[in-house]
């Protein structure tokens, strides 16, 4: 039983005739007398008398006449109760992210949104590359923080800022007085720190090949993941090469430039189709930070 066959069932109860019934609904009468037949069937009982002339309520048709205005009143009121309660409940919002630098640059936005977006929750999630696209597509999350030569081939790629490739270092590493570095100066450096390469974007990981080859093994410190990284730069045992997020800087540490290399594109890719109020919403706060963010960052922060 649907509400298309309530519908039609107290259309023509109420006019005793399949046409005007018909044009009530403004829907052909043989679509009318599709419906009422498989009310009839589904009841197991004849709803109507029907003859060339005339049309009447059988004994059945009178009593289910009792219901079928309360069952689409009743349904009337769920559906708008349901939609209300729906409004109400906060909206989750899922964004994916690669490590723990971009969870820094989050934070920013995240106070934007909680402000200007009380309505949505964000759902955070940071997992492996491969992880995170599958659940871009699947719809587990509707947004990824990404550069741009690692976003999902079919997502839609929004720009959000662009990133120097520095140096970093500790207060007191021999680096750290210098105002800009080189190749050269890389590669007759100290101990450099590395993770492997998944947890690099392309154009990054060059040029880690680039300052590591050659260099004697006892001067690379092989590690997990980024916060092993970041761990020993704090410690002063090794510098490390990354993109300079905007507010993703710790505390303490020397960000030195690399002219040599453009800066990266790093954004936001979202499924085409999905874009939502809540993640346009989302797009823009982002952008706004970025922007304002990326603006006269000192080299250090203490």
């Amino acid at each position: 039983m649907n509400t298309t066959q309530l519908e039609c069932f107290l259309a023509v109860a109420n006019h005793l005739n399949f046409s005007r019934a018909a044009e009530q609904l403004r829907i052909t009468q043989p679509a009318v007398s599709h419906q009422i037949n498989a009310l009839e069937d589904e009841l197991g009982a004849k709803l109507f008398h029907r003859t060339s002339k005339s049309v009447h309520l059988t004994q059945a048709g009178h009593l289910f006449l009792q219901y079928a205005d309360d069952i689409l009143k009743l349904t009337a009121v769920s559906k708008a109760r349901l939609k209300k309660s729906q409004a109400d409940f906060p909206q989750r919002f899922g964004i994916g992210c690669r490590n723990f630098l971009e969870l820094r640059f989050l934070r920013g936005a995240m106070d934007r949104m909680r402000l200007e977006m009380p309505q949505v929750v964000p759902m955070l999630r940071m997992i492996p590359f491969a992880s995170l696209d599958n659940l871009l597509h699947e719809g587990d999350i509707q947004v990824l923080l990404t550069l741009r030569d690692t976003a999902p081939a079919k997502a839609v790629y929004q720009e959000l800022v662009r990133c120097p490739i520095v140096c970093v270092c500790g207060q007191d590493h021999p680096f750290a007085p210098r105002a800009q570095l080189t190749m050269r100066q890389l590669r007759e450096g100290g101990q450099i720190a590395i993770c492997p390469p998944s947890f690099y974007p392309p154009a990054l990981f060059s040029i880690h090949t680039q300052v590591v080859t050659g260099r004697n093994p006892e001067r690379i410190l092989f590690c997990d993941n980024l916060d092993v990284v970041f761990a020993l730069v704090q410690a002063n045992y090794a510098f490390a090469l990354t993109i300079d997020l905007p507010a993703a800087r710790l505390p303490g540490l020397r960000y030195i430039p690399l002219p040599e290399f453009a800066p990266l594109s790093y954004g936001a890719a979202h499924l085409p189709g999905k874009k939502t109020s809540a993640l346009r919403q989302f797009l823009a706060i982002a952008q706004s930070f970025a922007s304002g963010a990326g603006q006269e960052l000192p080299a250090t922060i203490s």
